[in-house]
C-alpha cells in the first residue's frame, strides 16, 4: 500500500488539554522555537537491552506553564495536587506528578523531546524522556496527548 504525497508530509501533533487555561496542540517543530536542553540518556529496555540515547527538547514543565495549569496562585501548594498523563500513538501511558517537574520541588528534567540522536521526530511525534529513570518504562514515543488533572484535592 501506497501512502499519498499529503501523507507522507504529515506532522505529528499532540495535544495539551486539562485543567489548563490556554489548551494548546503542538508539533515537533513548535517544540523547536521553545528553548532547546539536551540529555544524553541510557536506561534499560525490556525487549533490546541498554539503550544510549542523545535527545534534545524543552522541559516538560515549560511548555505546560506555558498552557496556563489553574492553580490558585496564592495557595504555593495547590500545585501538587495535580498529574500530568502522558498518552503515545502506540497506547503506552505514563503518569507523573507536578512535583515531580516543578522547580520548586523535585525539578526532574523532563524532557518533551523533538529530535533523538540528531534525527528530528517530525512525522513520529515528540518523545517523553525522563534522564533520571533507569528503567525506559515511562519514556513515551509518539506523544499525541497530555493532560494535566487536578481534580485530586479531595483525597483526604
Amino acid at each position: 500500500m501506497s501512502r499519498s504525497p499529503e501523507a507522507a508530509d504529515e506532522v505529528a501533533e499532540l495535544a495539551l488539554a486539562g485543567d489548563l487555561s490556554r489548551p494548546l496542540r503542538l508539533t515537533v517543530p513548535d517544540l523547536l522555537a521553545w528553548p532547546q536542553h539536551e540529555a544524553d540518556v541510557s536506561f534499560e529496555c525490556a525487549t533490546s537491552g541498554i539503550q544510549h540515547h542523545r535527545f534534545t527538547g524543552p522541559l516538560l514543565h515549560d511548555v505546560l506553564a506555558a498552557a496556563g495549569p489553574v492553580f490558585d496562585p496564592t495557595r504555593r501548594k495547590d500545585r501538587l495536587r495535580f498529574l500530568i498523563a502522558v498518552s503515545g500513538a502506540d497506547g503506552h501511558h505514563a503518569l507523573l506528578s507536578w512535583a515531580e517537574i516543578d522547580p520548586d520541588f523535585g525539578r526532574a528534567p523532563v524532557l518533551l523531546a523533538a529530535t533523538v540522536d540528531g534525527t528530528p521526530l517530525d512525522r513520529a511525534g515528540a518523545q517523553l524522556v525522563l534522564p533520571q529513570d533507569r528503567c525506559g518504562a515511562r519514556h513515551i514515543s509518539g506523544i499525541n496527548a497530555i493532560r494535566v488533572d487536578g481534580r485530586y484535592a479531595s483525597w483526604a
